[in-house]
């Protein structure tokens, strides 16, 4: 999210499910406007060097988002983006 923006937390039941932010701002110049899912995994660090050892390219190296998880965003070997994420 760029620094200072407004992220709104999508909830069902109570429960995380689901964020949205504007992709407004340098950082983001050539992205289009689009949904980005994230999944859920046990390691963030092993799972990114597993998909980086059968061809999937690190886009954002891992990072933390405080009170979120530890993140990093990537693509598989056909194009396809995605993140991943270890709950914290």
């Amino acid at each position: 999210m760029p620094e200072g923006g407004s992220y709104w937390l999508a909830k069902v039941g109570g429960a995380p499910a689901g964020g949205i932010f504007s992709i407004a701002g340098p950082e983001f110049d050539g992205v289009p406007e689009h949904w980005f899912a994230y999944v859920a995994v046990d390691d963030v660090d092993a799972s990114a060097s597993k998909a980086e050892a059968v061809g999937g390219k690190i886009r954002r190296p891992a990072f933390d988002v405080p009170g979120v998880g530890h993140i990093v965003i990537l693509e598989d070997p056909n194009g396809a983006a995605m993140g991943w994420m270890t709950p914290a």
